[in-house]
This record gives structure tokens, sequence and C-alpha cells, in this order.
């Protein structure tokens, strides 16, 4: 009897279960504070854990389609950028035919399909910080088959100035390079959990960042009190603390009380999670 011989996957496929790991290992990572978690749905009454699995599950094709998408084209320019563009749309609608309309994932698309492609571009280059960068140049690029939209994020950058998911693909992402994987790692070398060091990389994304979900549910008041709130929980020695847990609880009980979760934080929660892990493929 010939033995099983299973062959490797190919690397667009590799990276489509890298992405949609991160989406989940986001999701079940608890307790986060206003967001959906393993407790319960934080700050959203129309979403739940069992919906967030779902959703990030829907994505895989589209991810995968991406890496094929990078790998066919091969260089950064405007036909990728236009594809990824096209690719991402139609991701966005599987997600939204999943999750009955619900807005689970419209950003994570937009950051990990950005990371995927610019991982599909260079297999031999996997360092989070070339990555981010990679993925930066091609944010740059216009994609003239966008529709326009006057998208809540949109009124959000209009009224109060903050750049949101756009910017920070375009910069390359420093709330993850400069912040989120910095703190992760510092965690982990001080001896924290997994759980508590995905934590603290997820405060450090929330002290940093104008997260336009939280301005759009809260105002500039909901902003400062996330800022100022991750802050507090980093400074106490983070949440593997016992001074750092009660000041994360009493951050969460703000974000609840203000109806505020920090969506964009999650989703570059998730895009920290697979840079972290790129180069291991």
């Amino acid at each position: 009897m010939k033995a099983l011989c299973l062959q490797p996957l190919a690397l667009p496929d590799q990276l489509a279960d890298l992405a949609v790991e991160a989406l989940i290992d986001e999701a079940d990572l608890s307790p986060k504070p206003g967001l959906v978690d393993r407790r319960g749905s934080g700050a959203h009454g129309d979403m739940n854990l069992a919906l967030m699995h779902a959703s990030a599950l829907s994505l895989w094709p589209c991810l995968r389609q991406m890496a094929e998408a990078a790998q066919r084209h091969g260089e950064i320019a405007a036909p990728l950028r236009a594809e990824l563009g096209r690719l991402g749309r139609e991701g966005e609608a599987a997600m939204l035919a999943t999750t009955a309309g619900v807005n689970t994932h419209r950003g994570a698309i937009w950051a990990l399909g950005l990371l995927v492609a610019a991982r599909a571009l260079s297999p031999l280059s996997s360092d989070p910080h070339t990555l981010a960068a990679r993925a930066g140049r091609l944010a740059l690029i216009d994609d003239p088959a966008a529709p326009a939209q006057d998208s809540h994020g949109t009124q959000v950058r209009r009224r109060y100035g903050a750049g949101g998911a756009r910017e920070q693909a375009q910069q390359g992402f420093p709330a993850i390079t400069g912040h989120a994987l910095p703190q992760l790692w510092r965690s982990r070398a001080a001896g924290a959990s997994e759980t508590h060091a995905r934590l603290d990389a997820l405060l450090a994304i929330m002290a940093s960042l104008g997260d336009t979900c939280v301005l759009w549910r809260a105002g500039q008041q909901g902003l400062d009190a996330l800022q100022q709130g991750a802050r507090a929980v980093l400074d106490a020695g983070g949440s593997a603390s016992l001074a750092g847990r009660r000041q994360l609880r009493a951050l969460d009980a703000r974000l609840l009380q203000l109806n505020a979760s920090p969506g964009g934080a999650a989703d570059l929660l998730a895009a920290c999670l697979f840079l972290d892990k790129a180069g291991s493929l």
C-alpha cells in the first residue's frame, strides 16, 4: 500500500489560508474593548462571533485570487491595482451576501488584500516592513474603476481630517510597523502569553490610530477615550498585569457606554497578525 503523498499548497492558497486565519484569530481574541469577541458582541448589536467567522471564511477565494493576480502581473503597476480593486469589490459582495448586508470586514479586505498581493509579488522577501512598504506603493495607485462613495469613512475624514484605512495603507501601515508589531514582539519577549501579546498589540494600535469607526459612532470624545484608555493599559504594564487588566476593563466599559467600536484597529490587528506570520511561508 502506497503512502499518501500530499503536494505542498501553492503560495496563493497558503497566503489566503494565512489571511483568513489572521481574521479568525482577531475575532477570537478576548477580551477586546468594544469589539466582538468570545464574550459577546461588544458595541455591535448586529454582529456576533459566528458571523465574524463566516465572513472571514467567505473571503478566502477573493484573497487567493488577489495573490494569483500579483503573481501573474509580477509588478506594482496600474493593471495589478485595477484587478485588485475589482477582486476586492467582488470579495465585499461575497462578504455582504454571507452576512446579510452587515459590514464585518470591508476594511480588512483592503488591508489584507494589499498585503497578500505584496507577499505574492516577491515570494523570497518576507520582512514585515518591506511587505508593508510594498503594499503602500500599491495603495498609492489610483483605481479608476472604483465607484464614488460617500461612506462613513469618507464623511469622517471630511469632518475630522482623520486619514483612516486608505491613508494607513498608502503610508505603509505605520500603526502596524511602528506600534503593533514592536509591541507584539516586546510583550512576547517579556514572557506574556500569546493572547496578552496580541491584546497589547491591539492596544498599541488603538493608542495611535485615528480610528474612523470610533469617530463615526462617538466623535472626538470617543476617539479620545479610546486612545487615552489604551495608553493607560500599556502604561500600567499591559494586559498581562493586574493593573493593566483593571484599566482594560475600564476602557471596555467606557467604549460600551459610548457605543464606540474600534473596528479600524481590529482590521489592522488582523493585518499585523498576517505580517507576523508571513515570514514563515
